[in-house]
């Protein structure tokens, strides 16, 4: 058994010591800087490094910045996880139930955003959504719609730039949730079909349980890429008006990056990943107690 557990051991190492070079060292350093005030000066000289223990915690927990871009951090994963999900699950439907030779011309065409660079459509994006000379304004205009002012208004530019990372990420998701409708056997829909089971009894009974690991994995997944908001926020709207879209990321970013109050952004960081760990525990013991993990 020893001759065993040491084999396994060294077959584990080269990722055991990728990880622990990679992960686990950084992220016990950074939690050691955020429990001190490591800032411009104690860059310059490391002697002017003082340890204040939780007295970064104690001040972000009063800091009423911190607050809101928590709130539409939330508000971000809270709309924009169910919907990227949604449409995610509703493309591969389309796609699994289309003729085989188109499947992968769509499923292309669709997983396309993932792959292209988030800044340069994000750039494209605030052309798009430009008040007076944006093509979404102009179709909403032909409608007899007035135009809105997409990343000019705080009531619409968080929507937009939801709108905007659904776009661009649902094509990841839906691959997932394709290959995971494929191993569904069909047998499984004829057998439902006969018991006179309609369209939306089929998809409750037969689709979502055969999707049940996957749909864990992409909520997962989604729900800690959109606790991570930064790019768009910080291309598109720089996180106006009125502090609207400022996320936590992007306010640990001019924390740690314009006021190279680094020590305070790595509470930040820490702040955010205990977030993201109690949820994602969450997920994963609600999907237990139903028997999909």
């Amino acid at each position: 058994m020893t001759r065993f557990s040491s084999a396994g051991w060294a077959f584990a190492a080269p990722a055991l010591i990728m990880l622990s070079l990679f992960f686990f060292i950084p992220v016990l350093l950074a939690f050691a800087l955020s429990l001190t005030d490591f800032d411009l000066y104690a860059l310059a000289d490391v002697d002017d490094l003082r340890f204040i223990g939780l007295g970064n915690y104690g001040e972000l927990l009063q800091t009423p910045l911190f607050w809101k871009a928590l709130g539409n951090t939330f508000y971000f994963v809270v709309v924009g996880v169910p919907l990227s999900i949604a449409l995610s699950l509703g493309a591969a439907m389309l796609l699994n139930g289309i003729a085989s030779a188109l499947v992968g011309f769509f499923r292309t065409a669709l997983f396309a955003p993932v792959v292209t660079t988030l800044v340069a459509v994000a750039v494209i994006w605030r052309y798009l959504l430009h008040t007076r000379y944006g093509m979404i304004n102009y179709g909403l205009e032909g409608l007899g719609v007035d135009p809105v002012d997409w990343l000019g208004d705080p009531n619409w530019a968080m929507p937009a730039i939801i709108f905007f990372a659904v776009w661009k990420n649902f094509g990841y998701n839906m691959v997932i949730l394709l290959a995971g409708l494929q191993t569904i056997p069909n047998d499984l829909y004829e057998a439902a079909r006969i018991d006179g089971a309609n369209g939306w009894q089929r998809f409750l009974h037969v689709t979502l349980p055969g999707l049940g690991p996957m749909l864990l994995l992409v909520s997962i997944l989604t729900m800690a890429g959109y606790f991570q908001l930064f790019a768009e926020p910080y291309v598109m709207t720089q996180g106006g008006p009125v502090e609207s879209t400022v996320s936590v990321l992007y306010f640990m970013y001019e924390q740690g990056f314009k006021w190279w109050n680094l020590g305070f952004a790595s509470a930040v960081a820490f702040i955010l990943f205990v977030i993201m760990f109690v949820i994602t525990a969450i997920q994963y013991r609600l999907a237990r107690a139903r028997g999909v993990a």
